[in-house]
């Protein structure tokens, strides 16, 4: 028991620092040697891995809740709110700021699961009567860790910077507390060698886009190569995923854009897309006591306050665009109906009949008087409770449509307009159809936005992004890789002037306090 933690405690889920500090008893026999016997004991380690990325701390609530807020899509509403949110919108966060401790924690959590699926995987192996089938699915499984660990690495090196490698379940955790942060580029080093291995072992397709395939770590790793800047081989991997046809997309890995940019955001229809790649499937479990597992946070932290509108009426009015948002984005954009709300209903005003969103204060004094965010809370499914919180959506971590739009920024950056042009239209193209089903008629086919007919800027591919990608996590990103702070948070932004925002110091989040006082290298 001294060479590794218990088993015990990694199932339960502690995070990777925030265990450092506990007293290590034996748990009976449940060691990673003696455990790890059999493919489905690795499975079920795998499936602890799934089940850490739906809980609230990471992008359910916690996590998103600053990668948004930090960005200039999405404001505060409700102004009596938790000053730990209010802080990362206004940059005035702190070490101890308590949003940021459990997302920390929460992103550890699924690194330490991921590593434990990854050494249990070796250790069932080992096994010398082991088949042919058990081996490859154990590689495929080891695959589908190693993806996930790349996504929570990418989710921590673009908030906290430089952070420590951990690459195995932890041996020593005193060492742990004296190590050195790796740097930003031994970080994407590893983000990398991850998912190229992902892509050379899963499948081109998987039946639930919860699970990752090839195209998903082709995908990712695009966006990686975006980040750091290699574009070639951003362009590369992106172009592997659009395949031949630029409308059916390649026929390995069956994607391809929506019809209707509203099915993205139908907990039932989004099932049925080719457009999702990656997603977090949310499956709605009312009246279960899941202790704020697979609960989708978003529909309620964005939903208005009193509305009832929808069968699970209201939400908490806590994250709320900027007027801005909405009225420097054209009003022929089919793109602005499906994300935003501008109506509710209330019993009490203009006789249970919708009322604009000048009149939301009304409903409810918390709900500021703008229009709010409607991807999370629109379609959030049948089995839903008050807020919709236990919804049935899926969360898109990564669609078919960015990686369009990866395309054409990388395609800028190596100076081939014909492509840029291309990918970008493509998406263009699909906001013109307008709505295409029964629900939404009032939103017929129009030619806006139009084609981009002249020189591709990598300006006009992020101002895509923003419009394409609005509230999905994206945004903030985007303003670090591009550093477009200093414009963004000026007063001519969409937020107005952020004071508290410092150039480039605020481009990373303070890691925890407690995280410090437990290894001092991580301050430096």
């Amino acid at each position: 028991m001294n060479t590794y933690k218990s088993l015990l405690l990694l199932i339960l889920g502690c995070s990777t620092f925030a265990c450092s500090d506990l007293v290590e008893e034996p748990v009976g026999i449940l060691v990673p040697e003696t455990y790890f016997t059999d493919v489905a004991s690795v499975e079920n380690a795998m499936n602890g891995v799934y089940n850490r990325m739906h809980h609230r701390f990471f992008l359910a609530r916690e996590t998103s809740i600053q990668i948004m807020l930090r960005s200039d899509m999405v404001d505060i509403g409700d102004p009596g709110t938790r000053q730990e949110r209010i802080d990362h919108n206004r940059f005035t966060d702190i070490a101890d700021n308590g949003n940021t401790n459990v997302s920390w924690g929460a992103m550890w959590d699924i690194v330490s699961a991921c590593n434990l699926t990854i050494f249990g995987a070796s250790i069932a192996a080992s096994d010398e009567d082991i088949t042919v089938a058990d081996e490859n699915r154990l590689n495929t499984i080891t695959g589908q860790a190693r993806f996930v660990r790349a996504l929570a690495y990418y989710h921590l090196v673009r908030q906290f910077g430089p952070v420590i490698i951990i690459d195995e379940p932890v041996a020593d955790v005193e060492a742990l507390s004296s190590a050195t942060p790796n740097s930003v580029e031994e970080v994407y080093e590893l983000i990398v060698s991850d998912l190229e291995f992902a892509k050379s072992v899963l499948p081109n397709t998987v039946p639930n886009k919860s699970i990752p395939s090839k195209a998903a770590a082709s995908s990712y790793l695009a966006s990686v190569y975006l980040t750091i800047g290699e574009f070639g081989d951003a362009l590369a991997e992106a172009e592997e995923v659009i395949g031949g046809s630029i409308d059916d997309g390649d026929g390995s890995y069956g994607l391809g854009l929506d019809d209707d940019f509203q099915n993205l955001f139908h907990f039932a229809d989004v099932k049925d897309s080719n457009e999702p790649i990656f997603v977090l499937d949310f499956v709605g479990q009312t009246g279960v006591d899941v202790t704020n597992w697979t609960f989708d946070y978003l529909a309620p932290l964005t939903g208005i306050s009193g509305n009832e509108a929808y069968p699970h009426q209201g939400g908490w009015a806590v994250m709320v665009p900027s007027l801005a948002v909405y009225e420097t984005w054209d009003g022929r954009d089919y793109r602005r109906a499906v994300s935003l709300d501008t109506t509710a209903v209330s019993s009490d005003l203009n006789g249970g009949n919708p009322v604009d969103y000048t009149q939301f204060s009304l409903i409810d004094p918390i709900n500021p008087n703008r229009p709010f965010i409607a991807k999370y809370h629109r379609y959030p499914g049948d089995n839903i409770s008050a807020n919709g919180r236990e919804s049935e959506l899926d969360y898109l971590l990564m669609r078919y449509a960015e990686v369009l739009l990866i395309a054409a920024e990388a395609a800028v950056e190596q100076g081939d307009n014909g492509k840029a042009q291309l990918y970008l239209n493509r998406v263009r193209a699909r906001a013109r159809n307008g709505a295409v089903d029964g629900d939404n008629v009032k939103y017929p086919p129009s030619t806006f936005p139009a084609d981009h007919t002249g020189t591709v800027t990598v300006e006009d591919v992020l101002e895509e992004r923003r419009l394409e990608l609005a509230f999905e996590g994206k945004r903030w990103y985007d303003i670090v890789r591009r550093d477009l702070g200093p414009t963004a948070f000026s007063a001519s932004g969409l937020e107005g002037e952020k004071p508290g925002f410092v150039h480039p110091d605020d481009y990373l989040i303070p890691i925890p306090a407690d995280e410090v006082v437990r290894n001092p290298n991580l301050g430096n």
